[in-house]
């Protein structure tokens, strides 16, 4: 005997590719529907007809065509509130579009709207993906070491927070090759979960200095945030065309007539040494290995740096601890 699902399959009109349905089709979703109620078996025959494909986990896929970021708004209008940025060939999921050529799209945390003047769709926007696509690994433990070699004898290079990102060069044999700025190790695949993800928006949280910070500060932290998306450059003081670390924080600091060396670990020695927990926005956190310091960022406040990061990356926004800062200095009153 049929079941109320099966008898519903049976009666749905077919179109006239869908009458050609071969008998053994026909006995998959005899299968498919078996023992469901009748709204349950319409939903899944729905599906299986009209396949929705997913890429790089969105459905309708935006990717932002800009060369920094895209402003995210909470209405479909240029004088809309701002609540959030999307980085230059991040993916969004689109929601739905309007006639004046607005869309609504999620990405990361953020929901509001972008203009379609800057958002590939379709073939382009898949094709962009393609290009602009990583392998990340995120990391599932509290903290985990990411060590110079892949042993669990190897030093360790440095601690990550869980929920970091790691760019993924390699996977192999219970270990994965990652890439934290200029610097490469190894991390157990115990301990982070793989996925080919494209970059995500950022929430205005995320990107604001915060109250009660003085008026250069904010300034400054402005300024730099203005780059986010440009390209990274090995030796290089450009804003525009490619900065490497300490170069995108020369020429952020210049403009505000502080003048620092071209190398981190000597504008380390600039400034007072400060807590982490101390900075404030403008202020600077120096990364490395082994004492050694080989990068540095600008502090923006709420717990996040902006900073010239590597050449598959560019500037861009991390959490502040996304690695173990050697040391936070302060060069603003």
């Amino acid at each position: 005997m049929l079941s109320a699902g099966v008898m519903l399959y049976s009666s749905i009109p077919l179109t006239a590719s869908a009458s050609n349905l071969s008998v053994g089709f026909s006995a998959a979703m005899d299968e498919l529907v078996e023992n469901k109620s009748a709204d349950e078996a319409a939903q899944l025959i729905e599906e299986a007809l009209n396949p929705v494909a997913e890429t790089y986990g969105y459905t309708n896929l935006g990717v932002a065509n800009v060369q920094n970021h895209l402003n995210i708004r909470k209405e479909p209008s240029e004088t809309g509130e701002l609540v959030g940025t999307m980085p230059k060939n991040s993916g969004c999921e689109i929601l739905e579009t309007t006639e004046d050529g607005w869309a609504k799209i999620q990405s990361g945390k953020v929901e509001g709207y972008v203009s379609m003047e800057y958002l590939l769709t379709g073939d382009e926007a898949y094709a962009r993906a393609d290009e602009a696509k990583n392998t990340v690994a995120t990391v599932n433990t509290t903290t985990l070491k990411v060590r110079f070699e892949p042993s669990t004898e190897s030093k360790v290079l440095t601690l990550v927070p869980i929920g970091e990102e790691l760019l993924v060069d390699e996977e192999m044999d219970g270990w994965v090759k990652v890439s934290i700025d200029s610097d490469e190790g190894y991390v157990s695949t115990d301990y982070v979960d793989i996925s080919v993800e494209l970059p995500k928006a950022s929430t205005m949280s995320e990107l604001q200095a915060g109250n009660g910070v003085s008026s250069t500060r904010a300034s400054l932290v402005a300024y730099a945030k203005q780059f986010i998306g440009n390209p990274y450059v090995w030796g290089g003081t450009s804003l525009t065309n490619g900065a490497d670390c300490s170069g995108f924080v020369l020429s952020i600091y210049k403009k505000y007539g502080i003048s620092l060396p071209h190398h981190s670990g000597t504008q380390a020695n600039y400034g007072r040494r400060i807590k982490a927990s101390e900075a404030q926005p403008g202020d600077l956190f120096f990364y490395g290995s082994n004492g050694t310091i080989n990068h540095v960022a600008i502090y923006i406040g709420n717990g996040q740096v902006v900073h010239a990061s590597s050449a598959r990356t560019g500037i861009k926004i991390s959490n502040a601890y996304y690695r173990t800062p050697i040391c936070v200095t302060s060069l603003l009153d």
